[in-house]
């Protein structure tokens, strides 16, 4: 695991891969099938991991986490970035806090709370995670009433915010005055697109965003990071090709279920073996699995061609 200082360039020169986590039958977790994933996805080139929504971590134990963190800092490259999440709640937060402030841990993800906040409220729940452990948050960042643009913006100005998963959801991610005010407001530099590969083209292309996380990218790494190349270089043919790549299996995961998709059609893919869903999730549709696994096979394949 990289323990060096957290650099923002660092958001820029990779794809953020959001691995689901393996479990054994006894919702365990699974270092070997958990390290088969984490090598595929290295070798495919990315260099930061970021273990929140598609790992279940909402649903993790604080035992569970401890035993994380240790797994995730002793089976990835010392050149990738690990970012747990942490969350949603303040509760769980804190509790997290106590185990990140021993750690060698750069950031942790802050996952987005479903009602009973307010701006204020989020603001300083977050400060008080900054200052306990002494580490700066990337805010996963789903709602525009979550955190006010200029509270957002003072937590960065104050260093607490380091980045931005941006994730709200448009009918035209053309049109986002939201996002538009944010980048104004923080710089692109600070903001992933945080809703895998669908949005990303217009995102990277038009609002100039670092660059994007991807599920299905665990998959196909070397794929989405040349897709990401592509986007970068402005070669917009080669992008809109790779991108179309990446769509059936998000259409599915869409229509089902975008962590229980992923977490199923990694295991059909035969990458690695993920195990049961940790409850309060269970297994997608029986009668979905052959789609799951077509797809998931074709993504792979076309992995292989890359």
């Amino acid at each position: 695991m990289n323990i060096s200082p957290l650099h923002l360039d660092e958001f820029a020169a990779s794809v953020l891969a959001v691995p689901p986590l393996a479990r054994r039958g006894d919702l365990s977790l699974d270092a070997e099938q958990n390290r088969k994933l984490i090598r595929h996805i290295e070798a495919g080139g990315h260099k930061t991991l970021v273990y929140g929504g598609n790992a279940n971590i909402y649903h993790c134990s604080l035992h569970d986490y401890a035993q994380l963190l240790e797994l995730l800092a002793a089976n990835t490259a010392a050149t990738t970035r690990v970012i747990p999440a942490i969350g949603p709640d303040f509760g769980k937060m804190m509790d997290q806090a106590r185990l990140l402030r021993q750690s060698e841990y750069k950031t942790a993800m802050v996952l987005p709370m479903q009602g009973f906040t307010t701006s204020e409220g989020v603001a300083e729940g977050i400060s008080r995670f900054v200052d306990f452990t002494g580490i700066p948050v990337t805010l996963y960042l789903k709602s525009e009433s979550y955190l006010h643009i200029a509270t957002l913006g003072r937590l960065v100005d104050e260093g607490r915010i380091v980045a931005v998963k941006y994730a709200i959801v448009r009918e035209d991610p053309m049109e986002d005055f939201y996002l538009q005010s944010l980048v104004e407001r923080i710089t692109a530099a600070r903001i992933v697109s945080g809703m895998g590969e669908r949005p990303a083209l217009v995102h990277l292309s038009r609002f100039g965003l670092a660059s994007f996380t991807t599920g299905s990218g665990c998959i196909a790494p070397k794929a989405s990071m040349r897709l990401l190349i592509a986007l970068k270089q402005r070669e917009v043919a080669l992008a809109e090709d790779l991108h179309s790549r990446f769509l059936p299996l998000e259409d599915l995961r869409e229509s089902i279920s975008l962590i229980r998709v992923l977490h199923d059609a990694v295991t059909l893919s035969g990458i690695a073996d993920m195990g049961p869903h940790l409850p309060l999730l269970s297994a997608s549709p029986s009668d979905r699995c052959a789609e799951i696994k077509t797809q998931a096979d074709v993504l792979a394949a076309f992995e292989q061609s890359c």
